[in-house]
């Protein structure tokens, strides 16, 4: 497949790591002087800019993570003067107030770039029709990937999420060949696709670019069977950029590109903030180095998973981190045992007859954890009788404590059961008082 932007994309290891730290210099130099929480993070650990001559140096900085950016509230952790600003997005801030991000002209301009490459990756190209059925608004998913498309010369069909059933006559009468969304949101689609009496296999799709929340290998699987295309995940984050952080190229889907001239990528063990050599499972760290109006160093994502700086056969050189495993603040510790919605997922789709809908439920009896797993299972095995589906049950049950060593309640329910999200699926819901 055409890579977007040769140059840089198949730059050699060393020329990248001279661009990378160019670029950090430059940033470090430049956010030491105009953002008055890194001047301070910097003097607490006795470093100046003139003090980074190495990419190695970047560990002597401190990490910033979300609680930092919400004690900045809006707009402290910019570096331009708010006049330099031309777009503001903002997380959903469910778990406290939302981190807020600017962006300059530039800024858009290179955000573009990066959805651009990510696009191509995916086998996208200008004769492509883009349906972007992620929300528009303060996320970033929308808009984001709109003006990339756009970048790439594709036309983009702005439908957004919900009015599910009018995306599907959409569908049939603009011909998209490219989809964008949530998984499970794209899923949901499925479904009421076939509600409809409307086959994917029948429309026009080659490729859907999947983001927003983590997903597995299974339901690539499920994914693509449903729908009839290439299942391709992209990574991004409001905070580092916004979705086209990184993405999975069509040749070998086996991993995400970080596109490492904008950003350096570290993994760290979770606990003691060491840095992780490649291969080895931790947190991911992002560093911007070409954001101008909100450069964030060394940002702890809280996402779980490796990198790997083996050779792709798409011709990119740059590392590839493995799909997210989940989220060290969404793992559960049930009974002392760690545990992550996508390890549960793993089990579930491997199992016949059980559709991608579930949901954890975690309570707290008599100073007891205890986990349940609710999870849908297709219309036609819903009717069997009662002990066929209590032994799927303690089935499922039973290769949850196999693999994982938790144990679980497994309640089938009936399709559409679980509540349908137009955005990120809510997976867990956690009824302790922690």
């Amino acid at each position: 497949m055409p890579i977007y932007n040769h140059t840089f994309e198949t730059m050699p290891r060393r020329e990248i790591e001279a661009v990378q730290l160019k670029r950090l210099q430059a940033t470090i130099e430049r956010i030491y002087a105009t953002v008055p929480f890194y001047k301070k993070s910097f003097d607490k650990a006795g470093i100046k800019p003139e003090d980074i001559k190495s990419l190695n140096d970047l560990q002597r900085i401190p990490f910033t993570t979300k609680l930092d950016l919400r004690d900045n509230y809006p707009y402290d952790m910019f570096a331009v003067p708010m006049e330099q600003v031309v777009r503001i997005h903002a997380s959903s801030g469910t778990t406290g107030k939302p981190t807020v991000v600017g962006y300059t002209q530039n800024d858009i301009h290179t955000w573009a770039e990066l959805i651009a490459r990510s696009f191509s990756a995916a086998g996208a190209t200008s004769r492509d029709i883009l349906h972007n059925a992620y929300g528009y608004g303060l996320f970033t998913g929308g808009i984001g990937a709109h003006y990339g498309a756009e970048k790439l010369g594709m036309a983009v069909i702005p439908v957004s999420g919900g009015n599910t059933k009018r995306q599907i006559t959409i569908m049939q009468d603009f011909k998209p060949t490219i989809l964008c969304g949530t998984p499970s949101y794209i899923l949901h689609l499925a479904e009421i696709a076939a509600e409809m009496g409307v086959d994917f296999k029948d429309l026009h799709f080659k490729s859907g670019i999947f983001g927003a929340e983590p997903w597995t290998e299974n339901m690539r699987a499920e994914l693509e069977s449903k729908l009839h295309l290439k299942a391709i995940d992209i990574y991004g984050l409001s905070e580092v950029m916004g979705p086209g952080v990184s993405i999975e190229c069509l040749e070998e889907q086996k991993g995400l590109h970080v596109f490492e001239d904008h950003f350096i990528v570290e993994i760290i063990d979770p606990d003691t903030g060491e840095v992780l050599p490649h291969g080895e499972t931790g947190e991911l760290v992002f560093t911007s180095i070409t954001k101008e109006a909100f450069p964030v160093i060394r940002y702890r994502t809280k996402d779980i998973t490796s990198l790997n700086s083996e050779p792709c056969a798409c011709g990119r050189t740059h590392i590839r981190m493995n799909k997210p495993s989940g989220r060290s603040d969404d793992m559960l510790i049930i009974r002392g045992v760690n545990v992550f919605p996508s390890q549960i997922e793993s089990v579930l789709m491997e199992t016949k007859g059980i559709l991608p809908h579930y949901q954890l439920v975690v309570d707290r009896k008599k100073n007891l954890d205890t986990l349940t797993v609710k999870v849908e299972i297709d219309e036609k095995l819903f009717s069997d009788d009662i002990k066929s589906l209590q032994a799927m049950e303690t089935h499922i049950s039973e290769n949850i404590k196999e693999h994982h060593g938790v144990s679980a309640k497994v309640l089938l329910v009936e399709p559409k059961t679980i509540q349908r999200s137009q955005g990120k699926a809510v997976r867990v819901i956690d009824n302790r008082k922690l």
